[in-house]
């Protein structure tokens, strides 16, 4: 029997999510199942590359930005305690979830976020976490 996730993730692949928004906390969502079924650099390819299909999809492929994907992803597989849910996960990272601001905003200028070269080519972090 299918699953809901596995449901949520057939839908994002072909583009038959409902709406025209995806919204951060979903995007966040989506990373953690590929995270699930993925060692981390198979979920990086696959899921840039359906977020950019996905985009493109919907109309509008100049949403995909490669640094904040790779950024998010990178941070919830760096996250994720094995075995643990993505409730629990949810609960204790709350910082992932807040779009505005972004937790992102600790390791990038906004300018080098805003820059076409971040939208598509993942940069290293020009900034010290704090």
């Amino acid at each position: 029997m299918e699953s809901t996730d596995d449901r949520f993730v057939a839908a994002f692949r072909d583009g038959s999510l409902p709406g025209e928004e995806f919204p951060h906390r979903e995007h966040v969502r989506m990373a953690w199942l590929y995270l699930e079924r993925h060692p981390t650099a198979e979920a990086l390819l696959h899921f840039s590359a359906d977020l950019r299909r996905f985009a493109a999809g919907k109309g509008n492929p100049a949403l995909y930005h490669e640094t904040i994907t790779w950024a998010y992803l990178l941070l919830i597989a760096e996250r994720r305690a094995a075995g643990e849910t993505y409730a629990a996960f949810a609960e204790r990272n709350p910082d992932l979830f807040a779009w505005k601001p972004s937790l992102l905003e600790r390791y990038y200028r906004a300018e080098t976020l805003a820059s076409a070269r971040a939208r598509a080519t993942f940069l290293l972090p020009d900034r010290l976490s704090s």
